[in-house]
């Protein structure tokens, strides 16, 4: 790697990584929480993958830390390698006995890259910068992937082939996309759902950004258990995407500016629990206080939010689940979404829930907490190695023999959906809410 010694000054004895602009988004006690011991490596996928140090969280550290220092110059291109190719899945936190905050030194470190190309940085301004910062561009896009799908235009382009010969292997990125939920126009939700029966809780609803726009009946689903629990369920007007995205490509900033749109909308509603149903957002937006630790403005009103957000499995759990009475018969197996199991540390909830469905056989999956190969967007920008982990998660699902495999988070179940596809599988991915939702309805 080229490195630049910035801090080799004579005559000071200060910190290697004072004045670093990595200290602006992390403190310096959680760059040195790292001590190398290693029991990381046997759960990091990329290590597995590779064999690399260097693409272990050890290794990955010792890297964030010569680029905190200067040691490592910001624009050396196997820094870079290294850092995109990982995951983000966090594992290494879960097996990690000191408590190393990985997953905020991988953001911290990402958010000093610069784009690859003029052609990266022009996706990123389209995506990250317009389209999810603005929901009406998001729901534009929405609209249009629907037409597309719902309107026979699919049928046509696929009757020419033109996919087939279109640069950039968008005919295997199209059999990526899952059949977006529901018409073509989405089915507006009542700003103020009651709770059916006595109410235990009043909760505002994150309805998110890919997931509206592709899972819409999914949130309709979540919303039904949730007012079947006693939940009263309100919609914040202005609410914003949660900003993951942004966190885990470095842009940090945009993601800054969401966390702070976001906290204003649920506020006003004056709920008591601020509920979200993927996995990804939940963890985003559990993170603010960290995110906005430096704000003067936001900072305390930010850990007054992340004290009220809460997974569906969660507040399900928290008020008293009402169990269904329809049963359902079905061998169903659970995935652990990264930013489920070791992002917000939520395991045994989602568990105990689906073994309350009559009829349901649960059977645990092997690995079921490693990572389908999704984070994000890194089944796009990185796609040989999320189809080698991938390829890991569908014999694991194979072995299981389940009817049913519940993944809480889209990007998980568009990943997993793909995969058991292109391997021959007919198990059904379907949701937590999706899942319950059935169980109760079978029992009308």
């Amino acid at each position: 790697m080229k490195t630049v010694n910035k801090n080799a000054i004579a005559g000071e004895s200060l910190s290697p990584y004072k004045g670093s602009p990595i200290l602006d988004i992390i403190t310096e006690k959680q760059l040195r929480t790292c001590v190398h011991c290693g029991l990381c490596l046997s759960f990091c996928p990329t290590y597995k993958a590779t064999g690399l140090e260097m693409d272990s969280p050890r290794g990955r550290i010792y890297q964030i830390r010569g680029l905190a220092s200067g040691e490592i110059s910001a624009d050396d291109p196997d820094l870079r390698k290294h850092l995109d190719l990982c995951l983000g899945c966090r594992a290494c936190e879960t097996a990690c006995p000191s408590g190393v905050p990985y997953g905020s030194l991988l953001e911290a470190a990402r958010a000093q890259l610069e784009p690859n190309s003029k052609t990266e940085r022009a996706i990123r301004k389209v995506t990250l910068g317009f389209l999810f910062m603005r929901p009406w561009a998001m729901h534009s896009a929405g609209f249009g992937l629907r037409l597309y799908q719902k309107g026979g235009v699919q049928k046509a382009v696929h009757a020419t082939k033109l996919l087939n010969v279109l640069p950039g292997k968008l005919d295997e990125k199209e059999k990526m996309l899952p059949d977006a939920q529901g018409g073509i126009r989405k089915q507006k939700f009542d700003e103020i759902i009651p709770a059916k029966g006595a109410t235990k809780a009043r909760v505002a609803f994150l309805t998110g950004c890919i997931q509206d726009e592709l899972f819409r009946g999914t949130n309709a689903d979540t919303i039904n258990v949730l007012t079947r629990n006693g939940c009263q369920v309100l919609m914040p007007k202005n609410q914003a995407c949660c900003g993951a995205l942004h966190s885990h490509t470095g842009d940090i900033e945009h993601a800054r500016e969401l966390a702070r749109r976001n906290i204003m909308a649920f506020e006003q509603t004056g709920a008591d629990f601020y509920i979200v149903n993927a996995s990804g957002c939940g963890s985003a937006m559990k993170d603010y206080a960290h995110l906005l630790h430096s704000d003067a403005a936001y900072a305390e009103r930010a850990k007054k939010f992340v004290a009220k957000v809460r997974d569906l499995s969660e507040i399900l759990v928290e008020v008293g689940f009402v169990p269904p009475k329809g049963r359902l018969k079905a061998r169903v197996t659970y995935q652990d979404a990264c930013h489920m199991r070791h992002g917000q540390k939520i395991f045994e909830q989602p568990r105990k829930l689906i073994k309350q469905i009559p009829g349901v056989e649960f059977v645990e999956m092997k690995e079921s907490d490693w990572c389908c190969g999704s984070a994000g967007i890194y089944n796009v920008v990185q796609p040989e190695m999320a189809n080698e982990v991938l390829g890991w998660k569908t014999a694991n699902i194979r072995q299981t023999n389940a009817d049913i495999v519940v993944a809480s988070n889209p990007g998980c179940a568009i990943q997993i959906s793909y995969g058991l596809r292109e391997d021959g599988q007919k198990a059904e991915v379907l949701h937590l809410a999706e899942l319950l939702e059935r169980a109760y309805k079978a029992g009308e």
